[in-house]
C-alpha cells in the first residue's frame, strides 16, 4: 500500500466585489477531511482576475490598506489600456492578479497547516463586481 495520498476539492465562493475573503477555515476543514497528517496542501485559484495571498488576519486595517496600495498602484482610470471589453476594471484586474499569486502552497505537520500566528489565506478580488470563483485545494502527503 502507498502511504502518500493526494486529495482534491474545490471550494466555491461568491465574492462580494474588491476586497479579499478570508478561505483559511474552508481549506483547514478540507485537510482535516483528506485524513493526511504530513505533507503539503496547494490552494490554486481557478480564474485570470483575482488571486491568493496570505495575509495579515489578526488586524483588518491591513487588508485595507493592501486594497488601498492596488488601487494606487494599478489604477482603473488608466487611458493606455487596451483590454477593457468588460469595463474599466477589466485589465488592471488581471494585472493585479500578475502581480500577485494564483497559489499557495502550505506545508503540513501534525494535521495542521504550518501558518504563522497572524496569518491567514485570502482569495484577492480584483473586480468591483460580485463574482463566483472555484479554489481548487489539493492536499498531499500521508
Amino acid at each position: 500500500m502507498n502511504p502518500f495520498q493526494v486529495r482534491h476539492q474545490t471550494i466555491q465562493l461568491e465574492t462580494r466585489g474588491k476586497g479579499t475573503v478570508e478561505i483559511t477555515a474552508q481549506v483547514r476543514a478540507i485537510l482535516k477531511s483528506s485524513g493526511i497528517s504530513e505533507g503539503v496542501v496547494t490552494v490554486f485559484i481557478r480564474h485570470t482576475s483575482c488571486s491568493l495571498v496570505i495575509m495579515e488576519n489578526a488586524d483588518p486595517s491591513a487588508r485595507r490598506d493592501l486594497h488601498e496600495f492596488f488601487d494606487r498602484l494599478v489604477p482603473e482610470d488608466t487611458p493606455w489600456f487596451q483590454h477593457t471589453c468588460e469595463g474599466p476594471d477589466d485589465m488592471p484586474s488581471h494585472i493585479r492578479m500578475a502581480l500577485t499569486r494564483t497559489s499557495e502552497s502550505i506545508p503540513v505537520s501534525g494535521g495542521h497547516m504550518l501558518l504563522g500566528t497572524w496569518q491567514g489565506l485570502y482569495l484577492f478580488e480584483h473586480r468591483r463586481a460580485p463574482h463566483r470563483r472555484e479554489v481548487l485545494v489539493t492536499v498531499m502527503g500521508g
